[in-house]
């Protein structure tokens, strides 16, 4: 009896012994991170900024930063392409790994990623849940890995943040709001249905990655407010005013509504029903061309590397260009179509699109368009062709460009069509973001070939 039981016990041990040891068998799985888990982790950040309405130039540096966290990391292990540090303003080499054997770099870099956009989103605990789901798999595959790579991912996600935390953001939310100056006609005044104050009056003091100022590409001033029949300020606000009337006889489904609703991309619409005001949510410029680079990653084949460097390059060009439009909007502090025109011309007139919170001049969407387009054309190439499906989530359809340089133009343009902007915002603005686009190419040396 006693070694019948002493023998079912051995047994017992031998078989915990056999699921121990298969167990930690099957936690040796080789992981491979893909582009498209990338992809979703980005996708995932844009979902919770419009969640939480985040505005154009704060959303770009949400991408920025978590982007360059993870593109370090790729760089540190990837022969093809070289850290930033010393490139961008104040960032220094990251961390050297202390388990370096049993670290899969594209994990590292994924959690870095999902870490800083963390850190600068405001529904946290959704940015968690997809992040505890990725932990899951890898874990069950490779625990000593999923380790390795998180401890490091995270070391560098701290050594970023520290980076991160010295750009003056923090300063600027305890800045005073944007003083509107009611006397002079020329300068911008809130605009319907919301009024909302101007945002980010501050922005200029954001310390820019690539460029060397808030200043560099300040562009040549707007025409002269006048309305004057002979004054070139009065003929650009009649084109607006002239190019809204003839949508109107050709109705809804005109191909300039449609580019214009296509690029709007105004997180801040405000619908009134009754005595009930509610925002519509959607993405920014910014997101749009990102969107844009997730496309062009994903038609090209790039691979998990490529794929970061074409979104962190992207973003550096996003934020830069935000920094050095929104330093020239309140430097010159222009007023909006709508303003003008109800005002002087006709108080029934509505642009197509709602007018953003900030002053007129430059053009934002034109300047990230022109800059995104410079970086994407660097990566992907002069020609390169897609089918743009960004905006399909919000009930547009697909459009389609022979090239990133052809999709910026539209861009630009439609925010004529839209109502918002006048001829010369749209043309400096994409000149200042080409410019721009052009010098944060020439100056980052991100590739060894």
């Amino acid at each position: 009896m006693i070694n019948r039981k002493a023998m079912k016990k051995r047994i017992s041990l031998i078989a915990a012994l056999l699921l121990v040891l298969a167990s930690c068998q099957k936690k040796q799985e080789p992981v491979e991170v893909s582009p498209e888990e990338f992809h979703a982790s980005v996708d995932k950040v844009i979902e919770i900024m419009i969640h939480d309405i985040f505005s154009p130039p704060v959303a770009s540096r949400i991408f920025a930063y978590s982007n360059i966290a993870a593109y370090e990391i790729v760089a540190k292990k990837n022969d093809t392409y070289k850290s930033l540090a010393g490139q961008v303003t104040g960032l220094k080499t990251i961390p050297e790994p202390k388990n370096g054997d049993n670290i899969n770099y594209e994990m590292a870099a994924l959690i870095a990623q999902m870490d800083i956009s963390k850190r600068l989103i405001f529904s946290e605990e959704r940015m968690e849940s997809f992040r505890d789901s990725l932990y899951t798999i890898w874990m069950d595959k490779n625990e000593a890995v999923f380790n390795a790579s998180k401890e490091y991912g995270l070391e560098v996600a701290n050594f970023v943040g520290e980076w991160m935390n010295k750009d003056n953001y923090k300063e600027t939310r305890t800045m005073p709001k944007f003083s509107v100056d009611s006397e002079d006609p020329s300068r911008w005044q809130p605009t319907p249905p919301a009024y909302m104050n101007g945002i980010e009056p501050h922005w200029d003091k954001i310390r820019p990655f690539a460029i060397d100022s808030a200043q560099q590409f300040k562009p040549a001033p707007p025409p002269e407010f006048s309305m004057e029949e002979d004054s070139k300020f009065y003929e650009e606000v009649m084109e607006v005013y002239e190019v809204r009337k003839s949508m109107i006889g050709k109705g809804d489904k005109s191909e300039e509504i449609a580019i214009a609703q296509f690029w709007d991309c105004n997180p801040y619409v405000s619908v009134t029903r009754g005595h009930l005001m509610f925002a519509t949510k959607k993405i920014t410029p910014g997101a749009h061309w990102i969107g844009i680079a997730k496309i062009a990653s994903r038609k090209s084949g790039a691979d998990f590397a490529k794929t970061v460097y074409a979104y962190t390059k992207t973003s550096i060009a996003i934020a830069d260009g935000f920094i050095s439009c929104w330093a020239e909007k309140y430097r010159s502090n222009l007023i909006r179509p709508e303003t003008v025109i109800n005002e002087y011309l006709d108080d029934s007139w509505e642009p197509v699109l709602q007018t953003p919170p900030f002053p007129e001049y430059t053009s934002g969407h034109s300047v990230v368009s022109g800059a995104a387009a410079i970086a994407l054309t660097d990566i992907f190439g002069d020609n390169f062709a897609f089918d743009d499906d960004t905006e399909v989530p919000y009930g547009l359809p697909v459009r389609s460009f022979t090239s990133f340089n052809q999709a910026s133009n539209e861009a630009a343009l439609s925010r004529m069509y839209g109502g918002i902007h006048y001829r010369a915002a749209i043309e400096v603005g994409i000149k200042q973001g080409r410019d721009l686009g052009k010098f944060i190419v020439d100056k980052l040396d991100m590739t060894k070939s």
